[in-house]
């Protein structure tokens, strides 16, 4: 099975982290997620995460330090997914490829439907 690298960005504010909803048209419609993206073949993982944000929620990121890393099989293709502790300063992000932005208090993460490798990391993260 085809393995996809996917980087994650943990971005907190005031106790609160950014999520991002998939665009309808997406694989995994309508899920949310930290915000992030794939690995493009050749590309630093501090590389992914900048570019995938900027065009995501069109803030600039600073990458801090690697949190965690999981993996995650879908049907067709195994995930292995990596979060990374980044800061965006007073930026304010908004949906600029996404369905919606969202500030959200780890207390509220049940109300917010994540696809699999994704909830995998936030099980591991409310664990921390």
């Amino acid at each position: 099975m085809p393995v996809i690298r996917v980087v994650s960005a943990e971005i907190q504010r005031d106790g609160r982290y950014l999520l991002t909803q998939r665009a309808a048209k997406a694989v995994l419609p309508l899920l949310w997620e930290f915000p992030g993206g794939r690995v493009r073949e050749g590309e630093s993982d501090e590389d992914a995460l900048i570019r995938s944000v900027r065009y995501r929620v069109g803030v600039a990121l600073s990458v801090e330090g690697k949190v965690l890393e999981v993996k995650h099989s879908y049907p067709d293709y195994d995930v292995v997914m990596v979060v990374y502790r980044c800061s965006i300063g007073e930026e304010s992000p908004y949906a600029a490829t996404v369905q919606s932005v969202a500030w959200v208090s780890p207390d509220a993460f049940g109300d917010y439907p994540f696809p699999g490798a994704d909830q995998k990391t936030v099980s591991k993260l409310l664990e921390l």
